[in-house]
């Protein structure tokens, strides 16, 4: 398993400001859902991609079919797809976006063939990790249970 140190995942979400999130559920329990809310709410622009809900409303943008429907820079990719899944998305990202900075792929994704060919292109590349969680650990929002739920309990 990829070892990323805490400066490097840090200085990656400083520097991002928008993110295309490829696999995005409506559904709100869904986790990409709330990982691209949370996003979202955290000032960074999220561009929903979704084919099955292209042309819908979330999260104040137009959902999109592909990456490739994107016109405006992205900085990041972060991907909710099956593994098997992820080389035709890199390649796709790759092609699209010039100056993309990074490929995150989510917890239970790991693709180490779109990770080199990303990586060749001085693309830096995250598997295996969520940006929410690691927003949070980062930049001090989880707390001692690992959930920062603003409930505050008296229980024994």
């Amino acid at each position: 398993m990829t070892v990323y140190s805490d400066e490097h995942l840090k200085e990656i979400l400083q520097r991002t400001k928008v993110v295309a999130v490829v696999g995005v559920s409506m559904n709100p329990v869904r986790p990409s859902y709330y990982v691209a809310r949370y996003l979202s709410l955290k000032g960074y622009t999220v561009i929903p991609v979704n084919p099955g809900h292209a042309g819908k409303e979330l999260f104040g943008q137009t959902v999109r079919a592909s990456l490739s429907e994107i016109s405006e820079p992205v900085d990041m990719v972060d991907i909710f797809r099956r593994p098997e899944s992820v080389p035709p998305i890199v390649d796709e990202a790759l092609d699209a976006f010039p100056s993309l900075r990074t490929v995150w792929m989510q917890i239970g994704v790991v693709n180490e063939d779109a990770a080199a060919k990303a990586q060749a292109r001085g693309v830096d590349v995250v598997m295996n990790h969520c940006p929410k969680i690691e927003y949070q650990r980062l930049f001090g929002e989880l707390r001692m249970g690992g959930f920062a739920t603003g409930v505050i309990s008296s229980k024994l």
